[in-house]
Formats: C-alpha cells, sequence, structure tokens
C-alpha cells in the first residue's frame, strides 16, 4: 500500500480538498483507496457528506485504544463513500491526541501500525493532515510513503513555502525510512500574471520536486464541497475533475515506472545475472596476444591469469574513484545496451547520468562532479536496478536492497 501524506502548514491552502477529490479520482481509476482524516477540524467528512452527528467513533479512537489496552480495528470506523474509495473519519478529539498520548512509547507510530494491519486491503492510503506540526503530523510522515506539498498560486503561499519545505526536511530526516516530498501547484488562476510568474518561478527553484500536474481554480470544486461530494461525482465533465484525474494519474504512472526500475528479485534471476557478470569479466581479462610476441604452440599454451591476478586487475580499473572535483564512475558489462547510474545526487533519475561505453569489450564509464560528503546510488543496467559489483561501500535501502555508498573528499 502507498501511503500519500497531504502536508502544508499553511491553513486554507486546499489540504483537505486535494485530499477528497485525489482520493475519489484514484478510486475512478479502480485503485482501492483510504482516505484518513488526520484534522480535528473534521473536514474530509464534511466534504463528503458524512453527517457528524452519526460518526461514534473516530480515527483517534483508533490510535489511543492500543494504550488503552482495548484495541479498536480500523475497520469498526471506516464508512464507504463510493465503490473502491473508503474514509476513516476525525472527531474534534483528535486535538487532545498528543496530551492523551504523553509519555506513551512509540506514540508517533500509532497511525503506522494501524495502517500496517491493513495494508493488503488497499492500494493506497491518502491523509489528510492539520495544518501544524504536531503528533498527528509527525504520526503521519512516519506512516507515509510520500508527501504532497500543495501551494496556492499565490505571493504569500510562495513566501513561506521555503521555510515549510525545510521543517517539513526535518520532521522527514527523523522518519524511519525514506519520504518522496513532491509539491503540487493549487488554486491556479492563469488569468491572473502574477499567478503564472509564481508557477513558472515553482518550476524554476523546484525542478523534479514539482509534480506535473495542476490544480486550477475552479468553482465546480467549491460547489462540490458545499454539497459533501468529490468534483467527480458533482461533475464529472469539469475541468477541476480532469485536473484530479491527471493528479491521479501521474502518481499510478509513478509508481509503475518504480516498479519496473526495481533490480531483479528472484534468486534464480539473480544468480543468473552474477553467473553471466562473471563469465564476461573472465573473457574481457584474458592476455591478448601481441604482434611482437612469439606465437604460442601446443606445446606452450598460453598461461592463463589466476583469480587473484584477475581481482587485482579489475580493482586497478573498475569501481569509483575521486579525480579532482568530480567522480569517475567505471564498470564492465560486455553484453548491456545501456548502463545509468541513479543516485541521490541526481534525484535517483538513471536517465540522468547515463554512461559510455569506451571499449569494445564492454567497458562502461562516467564522470560525475559531485559535492563532498557521503552519497548512495544504484547502477541501472537495461532498465535492471542493482548495487556496483566493483564497490564493496553499501548499505541497506528502505526497500530491503542495498545501495552502493561513496564518499566525496
Amino acid at each position: 500500500m502507498r501511503t500519500i501524506a497531504i502536508v502544508n502548514q499553511k491553513g486554507g491552502c486546499g489540504k483537505t480538498t486535494v485530499s477528497i477529490n485525489l482520493a475519489s479520482a484514484l478510486a475512478e481509476a479502480g485503485k482501492r483507496v483510504l482516505l484518513v482524516d488526520m484534522d480535528p477540524q473534521s473536514h474530509c467528512a464534511v466534504g463528503l457528506a458524512v453527517p457528524e452527528e452519526q460518526i461514534e467513533q473516530s480515527i483517534y479512537d483508533v490510535l489511543i485504544s492500543k494504550s488503552r489496552n482495548e484495541p479498536i480495528r480500523l475497520t469498526e470506523i471506516l464508512w464507504q463513500i463510493s465503490n473502491g474509495l473508503e474514509l476513516a473519519p476525525a472527531s474534534i478529539d483528535l486535538s487532545a491526541f498528543e496530551q492523551q498520548m504523553a509519555g506513551i512509547a512509540e506514540r508517533e507510530g500509532c497511525l503506522r501500525n494501524v495502517l500496517d494491519e491493513v495494508k493488503d486491503d488497499y492500494d493506497y492510503a491518502i491523509l489528510d493532515c492539520p495544518p501544524a506540526v504536531g503528533l498527528l503530523t509527525f504520526n503521519a510522515l512516519r506512516a507515509a510513503t510520500d508527501v504532497i506539498v500543495p501551494v496556492e498560486t499565490g505571493y504569500f503561499a510562495l513566501h513561506g513555502l521555503s521555510k515549510q519545505l525545510e521543517t517539513l526536511s526535518i520532521l522527514t530526516q527523523r522518519c524511519s525510512h525514506q519520504v518522496d516530498v513532491k509539491v503540487l501547484a493549487s488554486m491556479y488562476d492563469i488569468r491572473t500574471k502574477m499567478a503564472r510568474e509564481i508557477l513558472a518561478e515553482l518550476r524554476s527553484h523546484f525542478g523534479d520536486k514539482m509534480l506535473g500536474a495542476v490544480i486550477n481554480f475552479n468553482t465546480k470544486i467549491k460547489e462540490a464541497s458545499s454539497f459533501g461530494q468529490p468534483i467527480s461525482e458533482y461533475d464529472s465533465a469539469s475541468k477541476g475533475q480532469k485536473d484530479f484525474a491527471a493528479l491521479a494519474q501521474e502518481i499510478i504512472g509513478a509508481e509503475a515506472r518504480q516498479q519496473r526500475h526495481q533490480m531483479v528479485n528472484s534468486l534464480t534471476e539473480q544468480l543468473e545475472a552474477i553467473s553471466t557478470s562473471a563469465s564476461d569479466l573472465l573473457e574481457a581479462t584474458k592476455p591478448q596476444p601481441k604482434t611482437a610476441q612469439v606465437k604460442q604452440t601446443e606445446e606452450q599454451p598460453a598461461q592463463q591469469p589466476k583469480p587473484t591476478d584477475t581481482d587485482a586487475k579489475l580493482s586497478d580499473y573498475y569501481g569509483v574513484s575521486q579525480i579532482g572535483d568530480a567522480v569517475a564512475f567505471v564498470t564492465l558489462y560486455p553484453r548491456a545496451k545501456s548502463v545509468q547510474i541513479a543516485g541521490d545526487f541526481n534525484n535517483w533519475q538513471p536517465e540522468k547520468s547515463p554512461m559510455e561505453k569506451v571499449a569494445d569489450n564492454g567497458v562502461w564509464q562516467a564522470m560525475i562532479k559531485l559535492p563532498r560528503g557521503k552519497h548512495r546510488y544504484r547502477l541501472v543496467v537495461d532498465g535492471q536496478w542493482q548495487q556496483d559489483p566493483y564497490n564493496e561501500l553499501n548499505e541497506l535501502n528502505p526497500f530491503g536492497e542495498l545501495n552502493s555508498v561513496l564518499e566525496v573528499k
């Protein structure tokens, strides 16, 4: 289950509108979606016409239930909104959550534990967070795989965005896993010069951290909220519906690309890949006869290098090495059609750092200028993600696989 937290410290930026309509658009695309309201104002229920007086238990009751030794399952509080979409509503009681959980161990992981129990029942969980940095927001970040920061394309929203992202970065660093943060332009009014300039500034400054989809200012979206409906139900032909459908498709498409880029997973395929690489390496490192040498005969067979000689030769040429302010990446894949580098220095986008084939025996290399410090990367060989076989330094990543590690001094 992919868990997306909708976060912004600033109120009135459309967090709940984005949460409701993104969840609905994902459900319309055939996904199983859980919408979790983590805001004590309980606006998700209002925006989906769930009567407040009929909400007997909320996400608050589920989150604190284990600390009271009276566990309540998430399924006991859910409301069926539409085919494929369910809501875990909030209540004003959530405002007391931080006080109630004071002194409780692992209080930051309450929501993650709750969602882990239903992770096989949904494709996506959308978390509508409160407009404040506190225990509720941190619970959402601990549970999230992705964060979307909706930003109104107005002057004051832009003015505070950098500070908000800085705060968000500090919080995500405290989480026990990698969280992908994206910025979403919302309430965009193409008719105004300021909105157009601010959108251009956002795209220039944040680059690939910006989602391609843009939520345009649309009166139909506000009307839909007032009637307690997502825009897909209120007006399926509106521009607002098309915007959220495009956002949903971008998110689904990004996940599909990530899955395609994963390294070889089955043990059989891994062993086959290792075996092929080993054979290629031995073949490539055989000594080639020089024209000035005496021709070998059957009585004088060519001497093959010992395994230790091969290892020494490979360590001299392949792997990573710092040359001035740049790092040289050199590897050997004789049968590969393409080799790329994906790392934290290029936002894990391999197409940004292709390696060049420089020899007929399959040597690939790239020179990349990197800042000082520790960097993590992987090689992408014909679309398959894998660690660098010539770099002994590695560490486990959040997906249970190994990232190669280098340090620029």
